[in-house]
């Protein structure tokens, strides 16, 4: 075995003994014991780690279509040229460094796994802000507005193929269940588990296409900032049990499309805003007051002043106006507000807080395009 590989094996399996003296040192002193009759901890020996290649000596990459890399064949290690089907775009940034790959099999294939040192430049001024409403009536609506209050694009990202795809998967677990269990029976532990499995990955999917989605507009309309909800910890409560409504939020992807766009944006040197989520949606962005909702449509809003509008675009209108107002007046307090003064906090700001005062800007944002 090279000593690359060696040095790499000793150092994984000296770790994981020493996880495990540990982890069972704090059993046997009841520190992690949660009951009595809890199990000791197990040896894990499959931590699916693999180790880095050394340049040179592990392997030998002359351009972008194949790579030598040394392996053992049975007998001894060898020099094997491999094809690469397809790369990223990582490496087409100069200022990006390409650190040490890992070759990493697993299921019957393999991959280099080549993290990058990226260094991206930083945007600081805030001049345009991306409201992001994330919702269960539109997976995301998009709005890119200006630091005046002009709202110049807006868009709904909502893949409709992949939600029907898992909203069907899903659906096929009650039938199935009602066939096993009939009337008093019970599922045995992982019923359904591939069904599951799959619904998850298709989760993953059209959270990827929608932050995809956020990046390439934010880039687009040269924008600094990316604003969202903050959701953290938030539980719905609406919706009945075993109701279509309850089903609609547990697919509810708030916390990987964010997750996941924070993930690109900051590679691409932009930066995540959190504003305050109350009142987005029920506040009117002209300033009217609170919105009432349509009963069979609830995407629809109708505003104090007789106007219907898409309550998911005018939650975005706000979200980038709180947005606008916490970065660029930090002088002022979060809640202050006064009996001389009719103007709202920042934290419940809508998008007329940020309309310059003329003939034109009273009643409706500017909007460039649709």
């Amino acid at each position: 075995m090279p000593s690359y590989y060696r040095r790499a094996a000793i150092a994984f399996s000296l770790g994981q003994v020493s996880s495990f003296v540990t982890r069972y040192r704090d059993w046997q002193c009841g520190q992690s014991r949660k009951r009595r009759d809890a199990k000791p901890p197990l040896m894990t020996i499959g931590a699916n780690c693999y180790p880095a290649l050394d340049q040179g000596q592990c392997y030998r990459l002359d351009s972008l279509e194949q790579i030598q890399i040394k392996v053992l064949n049975g007998k001894n290690w060898v020099w094997t040229t491999v094809g690469i089907v397809s790369t990223r775009n990582r490496h087409t940034i100069p200022a990006n460094k390409q650190l040490s790959p890992s070759l990493i099999q697993r299921n019957g294939k393999a991959w280099l796994s080549v993290p990058f040192d990226c260094k991206p430049n930083h945007k600081k001024e805030v001049n345009r802000v991306v409201g992001v409403d994330i919702g269960i009536n539109k997976t995301a609506v998009i709005s890119v507005v200006e630091s005046d209050g002009t709202v110049i694009y807006r868009e709904f990202i909502h893949p409709v193929r992949d939600i029907d795809r898992r909203d069907k998967k899903l659906k096929s677990v009650s039938k199935k269940a009602s066939k096993t269990m009939g009337k008093g029976g019970r599922l045995h532990k992982g019923f359904c588990r591939n069904t599951y499995r799959k619904c998850r990955h298709i989760n993953r999917q059209i959270a990827q296409i929608v932050s995809k989605g956020i990046v390439e507009i934010s880039i687009e309309y040269n924008v600094s900032v990316i604003a969202f909800e903050y959701l953290k910890n938030w539980k719905p409560k609406g919706g009945k049990k075993k109701s279509n409504l309850k089903q609609r939020f547990h697919g509810w992807l708030k916390s990987i499309i964010r997750e996941l766009t924070e993930m690109k944006w900051i590679e691409s040197g932009g930066k995540i805003c959190d504003v305050v989520a109350r009142g987005t949606s029920s506040n009117a962005y002209d300033g009217s007051g609170t919105v009432w909702r349509d009963r069979k449509n609830y995407a629809l809003a109708t505003f104090s002043n007789g106007k219907r509008y898409n309550a998911d675009l005018s939650a975005s209108y706000n979200i980038a106006a709180r947005a606008i107002q916490e970065l660029t007046r930090r002088n002022d307090s979060e809640n202050r507000s006064s009996k001389s003064s009719t103007r709202l906090p920042r934290s419940r700001a809508v998008l007329c807080d940020l309309w310059v005062t003329s003939n034109d800007s009273i009643g409706h944002p500017h909007l460039k395009q649709s």
